[in-house]
């Protein structure tokens, strides 16, 4: 198995990996209905794929990656769920921040963080200011993260700001507003567990990123998973909006 997980990982081209890949980790709950176990240790396996996808990214050469942990709808859940997760997050945190500066991995945040309990925050914060020299990859955990929130959150900071003219409004301006303002470019969108949906998820970000989805349920998605999906990704032809001779010379040119 080691061994064709080596030639599958040859065939990546690393000139053309991408920059940025975002992960909607689903299916935590149906592995654990699967193996007739709690949902929690979904969860609990669960880490153990970021984890492992994380390092992934670090092997292969992706600058940036994006985890959808927590949504604005998830605070909807069973009160006892939610308090098992802010504390599984705030263990992740602590117990990840010495691997993170070891392996030169940034941490980054997005959403409406300060809704996190004031031991998770503080948690979260302290990760992110001690790992803020690392340069090598950035982690961006998106955290009581909502698509249509982040837009409507921007939209208010825009309206407030009187240095802004409405004329000078476009795409480069409202995206400075977004909690994901300092972020490149999303270029692969990954969902696990076969649902085909967005989820509230980087609506803004997503206009041209391409989208993968495998019917592997998160709490088994391994490197093997993610390199299967560079290579899907790899097979396409991203072409903006133009013809693909058009975007064929705008590669060439750039």
């Amino acid at each position: 198995m080691k061994n064709m997980k080596t030639k599958l990982e040859s065939l990546i081209d690393k000139d053309r990996l991408p920059n940025h890949i975002a992960i909607i980790m689903d299916g935590n709950g149906r592995w654990a209905e699967k193996k007739n176990v709690e949902r929690i240790r979904g969860y609990e396996e669960g880490i153990k794929s970021a984890r492992a996808v994380a390092r992934a990214c670090e092997e292969l050469g992706v600058r940036n990656l994006t985890l959808y942990v927590f949504s604005v709808q998830n605070w909807k859940r069973p009160a006892d769920e939610v308090r098992f997760l802010m504390e599984m997050l705030k263990q992740y945190l602590l117990n990840e921040r010495d691997s993170l500066i070891k392996n030169d991995i940034r941490l980054n945040a997005i959403g409406r963080t300060h809704e996190l309990p004031p031991d998770v925050h503080k948690a979260l914060t302290d990760t992110i200011k001690e790992t803020g020299h690392c340069q090598l990859m950035n982690l961006t955990l998106a955290l009581s993260y909502g698509g249509r929130e982040e837009i409507i959150d921007a939209a208010k900071q825009i309206a407030t700001d009187d240095k802004i003219n409405i004329e000078d409004i476009d795409q480069a301006t409202f995206s400075r507003f977004l909690y994901a303002h300092d972020l490149p470019e999303l270029d692969l969108l990954i969902r696990t567990s076969g649902e085909m949906r967005l989820s509230n998820f980087l609506l803004w970000q997503i206009a041209y990123a391409e989208i993968y989805v495998t019917r592997t349920l998160w709490p088994d998605f391994r490197k093997r998973h993610l390199v299967k999906a560079i290579l899907n990704y790899q097979r396409r032809e991203r072409r903006f909006g133009l013809i693909g001779e058009q975007a064929r010379k705008v590669r060439i040119k750039f």
